[in-house]
């Protein structure tokens, strides 16, 4: 009850709360890619199961960030997994939608939504670590609050990208610019940065570009051979 009249804990929790707004759209739509193939049952599941077990793995994370983060080539690893799952996601808009292939990806979408959220996490928690200020309950409480957040904005995603397709291309692009910005951030490039800012963003754009360049690509060229 103290914890709970304390004026420092319901700032903090707010601080969490916000921070997660901010931080849960690109996760939300790595869900919805993820999700979007699925029959409707099939996609609430995805969504609930890859949106609860996305916050436990931030609290995981939470406790190994700051080491994991200080490890050379990590990021750069994990932004190339960004990309590939980028490339992955923009494939499917070119799948069959039988019955036997929707039913068979769900543990795929799953482990999809799980795989970029432990990338894309890794910096994300840094902040909400801070705001949290070593309590543990706070941590916990605030990320459980952000679940409805990221489920809500997966399962609105989903809807726009039925109706509005381009949003799936926008999707995969939103992908790559973070893996992109994510390789960039790498320890190891961190003397590059620090004379030219500028390669940050440029790096982003870059892996946005070659998501969505590669992915029409390889859409072109199924067509083709599904043509011959």
């Amino acid at each position: 009850m103290e914890l709970l009249q304390s004026t420092d804990f319901w700032i903090g929790l707010v601080k969490i709360v916000w921070i997660n707004i901010i931080l849960s759209g690109d996760n939300a739509v790595v869900i919805a890619m993820a999700a979007r193939s699925l029959p409707p049952a099939q996609q609430q599941k995805a969504v609930l199961f890859g949106s609860g077990a996305a916050v436990v793995l931030r609290i995981v994370l939470t406790i190994v960030a700051a080491r994991l983060l200080a490890l050379p080539y990590l990021q750069i690893v994990g932004g190339l997994l960004l990309l590939w799952i980028g490339l992955q996601l923009l494939g499917e808009e070119e799948e069959d939608d039988g019955e036997a292939k929707e039913y068979g990806s769900m543990l795929a979408a799953v482990r999809t939504i799980l795989l970029a959220d432990l990338v894309m996490s890794l910096d994300n928690v840094i902040a909400v670590a801070a705001a949290a200020q070593g309590s543990m309950v706070l941590l916990v409480l605030g990320l459980a609050i952000s679940i409805p957040l990221v489920i809500f904005g997966s399962t609105l995603m989903i809807k726009l990208m039925e109706r509005f397709p381009i949003i799936v291309m926008l999707g995969a692009a939103l992908i790559g610019w973070v893996g992109g910005e994510t390789i960039a951030s790498d320890v190891s490039l961190h003397g590059v940065l620090a004379a030219n800012p500028w390669q940050h963003y440029a790096a982003a754009a870059a892996g946005a570009f070659f998501v969505v360049a590669a992915g029409r690509f390889l859409q072109q060229r199924a067509r083709a051979e599904a043509g011959h």
